[in-house]
């Protein structure tokens, strides 16, 4: 019995609501035979049993002690939130105890380290979830809690005035606080564009300063229902967009970024190369400043996991008619006004919005969801991660 291999006598079985190991004898005889060789092979491999007790006793209390979602987040609400199709945008949650082991930023580091997927599919369900009560104060926390996410980076590239915080954390636009930014999808027009943006409130404004979400589809619907035809012409068309950057940043302008900064060079040719990946072309000004030409590009998108819905992932009435910008069909004909003007508005009656407390973190779908910003009173500090 002693030269007897283990595995020939024992066979790992389940049972339901399995807590230890089954251990079940591979043949079955009388009691007594039954008794003698159970006590035999136990006797015989002694350490073995005894390492696997402790293993599977080691791998339940990490378990235990690792935060659960349910035992972690309580769900709770917010001023302005709504419930769309069943489902709460935002979807807000807050430490289920006041105690310390769940508020502080440590704590929500690691329940969201160990609960990514769960995460994942909240964001993706309600296409918005709000952190609220967590102790999570500047910029290096934020980050913490953005690794945790395991959500890779992704480089932000567009007009905004940014400036690099910490890690993976930039300024949100650093554009005049007193200008409306438009609701839009962050990184629209170019090809690889981020699928999680994640805010974080560092200083609330006094007054106004909310960032308002718009669900994506539902200014879809409303358009089909009001203009169908114009929808599917501007789709099937597709459209195409121009933007003008200078040579150097702006600050004054909320599309102030200048072109160098945006493409990591000074160098024209360097920066036509990297336009051209990113699905732009160049056209050079005799002041400096560059005409970015971007097109074909679709009216709405449709994308995985996403209850088959069309987004309306384009931002035509931002750039439409504007000085520095314009949107167009691909054929080079006009949109009408009134569609735009009309879509501005069902975009504004869709939107949600919340009134920022410090250390406040939104994390956005940024493939369901449109954001903005609202005009606001000094001062105001909001920080952004762009994640792929």
């Amino acid at each position: 019995m002693e030269g007897t291999p283990k595995d020939d006598l024992f066979i790992v079985d389940e049972c339901k609501d399995q807590k230890k190991v089954h251990a079940t004898p591979l043949k079955e005889s009388g009691s007594n035979e039954d008794y003698a060789a159970l006590m035999a092979a136990l006797n015989a491999n002694r350490e073995w049993l005894h390492a696997k007790v402790s293993i599977n006793n080691a791998l339940i209390m990490e378990g235990a002690s690792q935060p659960q979602p349910d035992d972690f987040f309580s769900v709770g609400e917010c001023e302005g939130q709504k419930t769309i199709d069943g489902v709460q945008m935002p979807l807000v949650l807050t430490p289920s105890t006041a105690d310390e082991d769940h508020t502080s930023h440590e704590a929500l580091v690691a329940a969201l380290r160990t609960n990514r997927e769960w995460l994942e599919g909240k964001v993706v369900a309600n296409s918005a979830v709000l952190l609220r009560g967590f102790d999570v104060r500047d910029a290096t926390e934020f980050d913490a809690v953005v690794e945790a996410t395991g959500w890779p980076d992704i480089r932000y590239v567009g007009p905004a005035p940014r400036t690099h915080v910490h890690g993976r954390v930039w300024t949100a636009n650093e554009g005049p606080l007193e200008q409306l930014v438009y609701f839009h999808h962050e990184m629209v027009l170019i090809k690889e564009f981020p699928e999680k943006i994640i805010l974080f409130c560092e200083v609330p404004p006094p007054e106004g300063g909310e960032t308002p979400f718009v669900p994506s589809f539902r200014v879809t619907e409303r358009a089909l229902e009001e203009f169908p035809e114009m929808v599917e012409e501007l789709d099937a068309k597709g459209l195409r967009y121009t933007l003008t950057a200078l040579s150097k940043n702006d600050t004054k302008s909320m599309r102030g970024r200048g072109w160098e900064d945006a493409f990591g060079t000074s160098d024209k040719a360097e920066a036509e190369k990297r336009a051209k990946a990113l699905g732009m072309d160049l056209e050079w000004l005799a002041d400096g400043s560059v005409k970015t030409i971007l097109g074909l590009r679709t009216l709405t998108r449709v994308f995985p996991d996403r209850r088959g819905r069309r987004m309306w992932f384009n931002t035509v009435v931002g750039m439409h008619g504007k000085e520095e910008s314009s949107a167009t069909a691909a054929d080079g004909n006009e949109i009408p006004a009134n569609f735009v003007q009309r879509i501005g508005e069902i975009i504004e009656e869709e939107s949600i919005q919340f009134r920022w407390r410090r250390g406040d973190i939104l994390i956005l779908d940024n493939l369901a969801t449109l954001h903005a910003r609202r005009p606001s009173s000094p001062p105001r500090r909001i920080l952004v991660a762009t994640c792929k």
